[in-house]
């Protein structure tokens, strides 16, 4: 085979022979010591899988020589503040909501407790801040669905609301127009009769004496005759300005319309009784509790 190197006359560096283009490749090798750094990179790559946990298997990875799990090292570290905690987790479990309220050291215990936990579980839906979004509620106001008492609240995340739970808080908007108990006009009438029990503004010429009936017979057996709401039943407040879903004519009536059934989960079972009674506490403190 023919030898086609040469040494280039700028470089002064002898050629691979390859060209491309007319471009040729200089013979240049890498830096001994960027090639020795690469060896021990390989080196530690190798002996690294062998001390760690490194390679999946079928059921699991393997564990490596030094058994280290970073897994473990946070259950090490979870119990250890355990141990730190413990005599005041022992009396925030035996104490009674209303107590840890009257005790500054057992109250910000729970409210830290709370705060981590919230984070953990209920930040999904209700946002970090607490402040809800659209058919997740606000914790943060004085508008509560199922009452926001300590009890109340301690009962709902036990139970949850509509949860399947044999203990669930139970209760939802019926679908008035998809079960064809109105008709269209009357859900347009008595959504405005909503919003102007609301202070909201109404379509022109909407007669409020209809809608008025039509919330009597219909709506006020949950909302009561006020509109007030019933936190027995989970029916909101219709009179304040507070809204779950939106306030929009379009929402009103699809509201109406196809009704609401929204799901809390139940945390018995899930999150210990003292973690659950915590996060009462935080979520009583954010400032809407009652």
């Amino acid at each position: 085979m023919a030898d086609h190197t040469e040494v280039d006359s700028v470089s002064g560096t002898a050629t691979t022979g390859h060209a491309w283009d007319g471009i040729k490749e200089l013979n240049t090798p890498l830096p001994r010591w960027w090639v020795i750094t690469f060896y021990i990179t390989i080196v530690w790559a190798i002996g690294y899988w062998i001390v760690y946990p490194a390679w999946p298997t079928i059921t699991s990875n393997t564990t490596g020589l030094f058994g280290y799990s970073s897994r473990a090292d946070v259950a090490v570290e979870l119990a250890n503040l355990e141990k730190i905690r413990g005599a005041k987790m022992a009396a925030l479990a035996t104490a009674s909501l209303a107590d840890i309220e009257k005790d500054p050291a057992m109250l910000a215990l729970a409210r830290a407790k709370g705060k981590t936990v919230f984070g953990d579980n209920c930040a999904a839906c209700h946002g970090t801040g607490a402040a809800g979004a659209k058919g997740f509620p606000n914790l943060n106001d004085d508008d509560w669905l199922w009452g926001g008492s300590l009890e109340q609240i301690q009962q709902t995340l036990l139970y949850g609301v509509r949860s399947g739970h044999p203990k669930t808080r139970e209760g939802q908007m019926l679908a008035f127009g998809k079960d064809g108990v109105l008709k269209p006009a009357e859900i347009i009438t008595v959504a405005n009769y909503v919003r102007e029990l609301a202070g909201l503004p109404t379509r022109q010429g909407y007669d409020a004496k209809a809608g008025a009936k039509i919330f009597a017979e219909n709506c006020a057996a949950c909302h009561g005759d006020n509109a007030k709401g019933n936190p027995e039943v989970g029916a909101p407040n219709l009179t304040d300005k507070i809204w779950l879903y939106g306030s929009d004519e379009a929402t009103l009536i699809e509201t109406i319309t196809n009704g609401r059934a929204g799901v809390m989960p139940a945390w018995e079972g899930r999150l210990d009784p003292t973690t659950i009674k915590a996060m009462a506490v935080y979520v009583h403190s954010l400032g809407g509790g009652k």
